[in-house]
């Protein structure tokens, strides 16, 4: 129970990665503000399973971050609960493949705004909560394609190296206030997203790993965990990559 009597803020957490850290944070004892983007029934039952489960609160909350005015509503929705805001994950995002000559600049617009910008935001609002109360852990979902520079992956990859260097801005600004950030950046992992890659880029990427295989999204989600958590208390500014030894 690593994360009893906390309160964590998720997004995109209704499939992949952000699933998992959802469910493995349920299992840990936070009770969980869990944000996607638009209500479905498949997602009320997720969430109504996971809370039954594990005995812990979970409360929904839909914006996009691809609507800035949203992404601000969504920080008031959360400081009107009135709880502690102990954990904020930023795991929301698109992947799309894009050659740097063939990537049309309203494509790297929209994955920037999703991506990076929008977790900015959110982040500004939620950390000032968090600087109120002292204390905080925030996390960036990155990825590889942000650290490699895998050809192909301009719009995606640029994102997330934005999000890694803003990482370690944030932990040298925000430590004063004993919030800590850090990033994890998986490489190709068993998602939606993996099973939509060309069979030619997954298995390049598979073979390039030490361990010869992708990762499970629960390996991911128990380094999220851990980064979360105190034991982690002086893990600072940091990205870790989870990606099986990889050059």
């Amino acid at each position: 129970m690593l994360l009893k009597n906390k309160t964590a803020i998720i997004t995109g957490c209704n499939k992949g990665i952000g699933k998992s850290i959802l469910e493995t944070f349920a299992f840990n004892g936070a009770n969980i503000i869990a944000c996607v983007r638009k209500e479905s029934e498949s997602f009320n039952e997720l969430i109504a399973d996971i809370r039954n489960k594990n005995n812990i609160e979970i409360t929904p909350l839909y914006f996009d971050l691809e609507d800035f005015d949203q992404v601000k509503a969504g920080v008031a929705s959360i400081i009107a609960l009135k709880k502690s805001v102990d954990i904020l994950v930023n795991n929301a995002g698109i992947a799309v493949g894009s050659f740097f000559q063939m990537t049309p600049i309203r494509d790297l617009e929209r994955i920037m705004k999703i991506n990076f910008t929008s977790q900015i935001l959110l982040s500004q609002g939620l950390s000032r909560y968090m600087a109120k109360q002292k204390k905080g852990s925030i996390i960036n979902i990155a990825s590889t394609a942000g650290i490699l520079g895998d050809s192909g992956m301009l719009s995606y990859g640029s994102s997330k190296a934005a999000l890694i260097s803003a990482t370690k801005i944030m932990a040298a600004e925000l430590g004063q206030f004993n919030i800590r950030v850090n990033a994890v950046a998986p490489s190709v992992t068993k998602t939606e997203m993996y099973n939509q890659m060309e069979e030619k880029a997954r298995i390049k990427l598979i073979s390039s790993s030490f361990l010869q295989r992708a990762a499970e999204p629960d390996e991911v989600a128990n380094v999220v965990l851990f980064l979360a958590s105190d034991l982690s208390s002086f893990v600072n500014g940091q990205t870790i990559r989870i990606d099986g030894g990889m050059n």
